[in-house]
């Protein structure tokens, strides 16, 4: 491609909207462009860009025994309420109308349309198990859509489902995606994670993400370096460690200390001479059909998923000031366990929940339920009996591992670019997805659904891969391998040896944006940093005397001199080496 006729719109400066570096760099590179809030143009580079991931993804997909079909975007009204998730799934699900006042939905995932077709399609367990796929258009009405490519809202992604006669079954093509899914982000030239985590609005018995690890990375993720756990902070477990309690006739009696004003953990430990460990921090919850406390060290964070998770609720969220007022007889910030009600009127059971760290304390300090009063030497099991101790805290780093012995947490971030899930018989047993088995009884089809987003793939790689001067692509994923600049235009000679370089190069099925602009070499180096291309071939005097070009490589800085086919022969390597294509 001749850059003189190409459409790659580059900015000199940062896009005041961009707020993270692959926003920024996409915008400036000329790869994308808004349209509204959330919903982009994907230009020439960006659109090759996705090209290139798609065909990493079709073939690893097509690899491991899936095949790939085409759904609607709309998606009737009637699937979604028989799966129970049309009033379940919120703003973010864009319903539509049409002339016939018929109600659709633009699909944010198609489990109710896979579903009906294969319930329809496959009766016998001889036809299973089946794997299908898209790559397609989605939209999801997100309150905030930010970061670019990110978090938009209509965006373009992989999204696959298989069904299966059994669990054993489901396991075995779980771990068959999980393995696929490796092998695409590294084709892609991407470092990439799987790490457990919710399920979220797709539902199922468990899920893993797979993340690429980027330093400005969204999410958090704890892992054991001893061990192969990793798992979304928002899910992440770790062990506390047994600690010796001694007796409760070693503690004294929980006794009241007037702490005016100072409901806080910080404001208080200072007057009270604990440590925020020692703080037993008591939130209040209100949920459907109840009220749940939850107790974590005042040194940690209540994990609101995992508490979600353990009470089952479909809403939750921390009480005002009236509901805690009416459970506690107190100000805001000086709740405490002891001497709750069982029920709160309006409202219903009143559950406590404590974190495992709560029962190795020997005693804590804690709300009195009395404003401005805090309480002494509280026992846990003595002054107040938790309705269960489970684990409620967010994971930090230095935290014991879950899963081994000897290994304590760190934290990393990454990217969320694949999502699986196993979903049981959740959308199967609704939309009527049964088969026969050997007998010819009739059984309810098992799923799992795996999703893979192409354009955050593409920002991911610019998160992951970028430096001061811009994008710097993985050779795979690269809308160009090669930048071949012509440094000055107006020379006949130096243009004729450009021409035939760009011959070659193509020729040999490489991809070559010849830059052929007449414009300063300055501005054709920055436009060419900026773009990120792998490679650049610099057409100057000393090369052409020499019969060669000048080889730069766009990651490392190195230049050298040599042949054409060299260059050539150098870059078929590579390719080769990483799985792209040329």
């Amino acid at each position: 491609m001749r850059f003189s006729r190409a459409l790659i719109p580059t900015l000199r400066e940062t896009p005041a909207e961009a707020e993270v570096v692959s926003h920024q760099l996409l915008l400036r590179g000329g790869f994308i462009r808004q349209v509204a809030r959330g919903i982009y143009t994907y230009l020439p580079l960006g659109w090759r860009v996705l090209l290139k991931v798609t065909h990493i993804v079709r073939e690893e997909l097509t690899r491991a025994g899936c095949e790939e079909v085409q759904m609607p975007c709309l998606v009737p009204a009637e699937l979604w309420q028989q799966s129970g998730r049309w009033g379940a799934y919120g703003k973010e699900l864009l319903r539509i109308k049409d002339r016939h006042d018929r109600e659709f939905c633009f699909g944010p995932t198609h489990e109710e349309v896979i579903t009906e077709l294969v319930a329809a399609s496959v009766r016998s367990y001889r036809d299973l198990p089946k794997n299908l796929f898209q790559i397609h258009t989605k939209f999801r009405d997100e309150v905030r859509p930010r970061f670019g490519l990110m978090r938009g809202r209509e965006f373009i992604m992989k999204d696959g489902y298989s069904f299966h006669t059994s669990l054993d079954d489901l396991d075995r093509e779980y771990a068959a995606m999980r393995a696929a899914y490796l092998r695409i982000f590294h084709r892609c030239g991407l470092s990439a994670r799987v790490v457990e985590a919710a399920t979220g609005n797709i539902g199922g018995s468990s899920s893993h993400e797979v993340m690429i690890l980027a330093e400005t990375g969204e999410s958090a993720i704890a892992h054991c370096p001893q061990c192969e756990y990793a798992a979304n902070v928002e899910l992440a477990a770790y062990r506390v460690p047994a600690t010796a309690t001694g007796t409760q006739a070693d503690v004294p009696s929980a006794h009241e200390v007037h702490t005016p004003g100072r409901g806080g953990v910080q404001d208080v430990i200072g007057v009270l001479g604990v440590t925020a460990a020692q703080m037993i921090k008591t939130l209040i919850y209100e949920r459907d059909g109840g009220i749940v406390v939850a107790l974590v060290p005042g040194d940690r964070e209540v994990n609101e998923h995992k508490l979600q998770t353990a009470t089952g609720a479909t809403f939750l969220e921390l009480a005002g000031p009236k509901t805690i007022h009416d459970l506690t007889n107190a100000a805001v910030g000086f709740a405490g366990p002891m001497g709750l009600p069982a029920t709160l009127p309006d409202w219903g059971p009143v559950t406590v929940l404590a974190d495992h760290a709560i029962a190795q304390l020997p005693w804590g300090a804690t709300g009195a339920n009395r404003t401005d009063y805090h309480c002494m030497h509280v026992v846990p099991g003595r002054d107040f009996t938790p309705t269960q101790y489970l684990d409620l805290g967010t994971a930090r780093a230095d935290d014991w591992c879950p899963r081994c012995e000897t290994g304590t947490l760190a934290i990393i971030r990454g990217i969320e670019v694949g999502h699986i899930f196993k979903l049981g018989t959740k959308y199967a047993e609704p939309l009527g997805a049964r088969y026969l088995d050997h007998e010819g009884h009739e059984q309810t089809m098992i799923m799992g659904t795996y999703g893979l987003g192409i354009g955050r793939t593409a920002a991911a790689a610019v998160e992951q891969h970028h430096d001061a001067r811009g994008i710097v692509w993985p050779l795979p994923i690269a809308p160009f391998h090669i930048a071949l600049l012509l440094l000055n235009a107006k020379d006949a000679a130096h243009t004729a040896y450009a021409e035939q370089t760009y011959a070659t190069l193509t020729a040999a099925g490489l991809d070559v944006l010849f830059d052929d602009r007449s414009e300063r070499a300055g501005v054709k180096f920055t436009d060419a940093e900026l773009i990120g291309l792998p490679y650049q071939v610099i057409i100057g005097g000393k090369g052409i005397a020499q019969q060669a070009v000048e080889l730069k490589d766009r990651r490392t800085g190195e230049a050298q001199m040599m042949p054409v086919e060299a260059v050539v022969r150098r870059i078929q390597e590579e390719l080769a080496a990483t799985g792209g294509t040329a």
